[in-house]
């Protein structure tokens, strides 16, 4: 690396961190991994990744890892950027990291992008980190990624059984971009979007925080109710069903809270249970080779459940302290396992 390029640290090297970090190297960034100490030995060797967009194997190797928050100031980082799913960060760990991410961003002026997921959760991280509103921004992860070991998905024509066993992690790029920012903090989310998008296979995007705040959490009771409906593929599902009616209609809640303003008004008035349904089958459609309801059944259903329940509750919340009974939500909320 030339002794001008950025520094990045990422913290979490699973599925989301290695695919930032993977692009973000192949822009010609510094990467440091931010890990719990079990994960540094796996780390010490090269990742290998298998792309679901061209059927080939890369290795990713130019990176390194530090196991403690304590050693976040050895370096001046650009730019830290969050990767632990929503719940993870507000635990005890996620705190001492938040903390830690707190003084680099007072002392060394490291932005922060936040790829965790929860309803006003960038608000709750300016509080635990004591910093300014205008050096984080949101960010949400174009890719869909996950590792072959831990979840075996259903092979569609495209994908070589030998090659992406090899990998440790296996991605795909369903849009014209991997990873998108919001522009709450202008020249954060702008500058990141430089950075990740000088390399020549995944670009990052910047949208209004208006749109990044109602369109986002759309997708979180939909993936309820597939949950409810054991996750049929995207081409079988009945948007005449009780599941799918309850969870456009929990969605529409989450659209329309007060804190969405007119913008959440208009999107809640133009969604359907047909309409969501048709965005799953282009969506399904899209991810081929990768089996996207199988994958959601692994990563929704499980591996992030934690935090999509979380983030259902605090739209609960949100909306029963804004005067609105929630009715559809509640009920979804309670049906689903505990």
């Amino acid at each position: 690396m030339a002794d001008s390029a950025k520094k990045v640290l990422i913290v979490g090297a699973g599925s989301m961190g290695l695919a930032i970090g993977y692009h973000l190297v192949a822009s010609g960034t510094e990467v440091t991994f931010l890990v719990r100490s079990h994960r540094v030995p796996e780390l010490m060797r090269p990742q290998v990744l298998y792309s679901y967009d061209d059927d080939t194997l890369r290795t990713f190797a130019q990176y390194a890892v530090i196991a403690s928050p304590s050693r976040i100031d050895e370096q001046n980082y650009d730019y830290a950027v969050v990767t632990l799913d929503g719940a993870a960060l507000r635990d005890a760990d996620g705190m001492a990291v938040a903390e830690a991410l707190g003084r680099t961003s007072r002392d060394h002026g490291t932005k922060i992008i936040l790829g965790s997921i929860g309803m006003r959760l960038k608000e709750w991280f300016i509080d635990a980190a004591g910093i300014d509103a205008g050096s984080i921004v949101n960010s949400s992860l174009g890719i869909q990624c996950y590792s072959p070991e831990a979840a075996r998905l259903p092979l569609h024509t495209g994908t070589s059984r030998e090659l992406l066993y090899r990998a440790d992690l296996a991605y795909r790029h369903c849009w014209p971009f991997g990873l998108v920012v919001e522009d709450s903090a202008p020249a954060v989310a702008e500058g990141f979007a430089a950075l990740y998008s000088a390399n020549a296979e995944s670009k990052c995007v910047v949208r209004p925080s208006t749109e990044f705040s109602v369109m986002l959490p759309t997708y979180f009771p939909m993936m309820a109710a597939l949950e409810l409906l054991d996750w049929p593929q995207a081409g079988n599902i009945d948007p005449t069903t009780p599941e799918w009616l309850l969870g456009t209609e929990a969605a529409r809640e989450i659209q329309g809270l007060k804190i969405n303003g007119r913008f959440g008004q208009e999107v809640k008035r133009n969604t359907t249970p047909e309409g969501l349904a048709e965005q799953w089958r282009v969506w399904e459609q899209d991810m081929l080779p990768l089996d996207l309801q199988e994958f959601n059944r692994y990563h929704h259903g499980g591996k992030v459940n934690r935090q999509d329940r979380q983030l259902l509750a605090d739209c609960l919340a949100l909306g029963e302290a804004e005067g609105d009974p929630m009715t559809a939500l509640k009920k979804l909320l309670g049906r689903l396992p505990v």
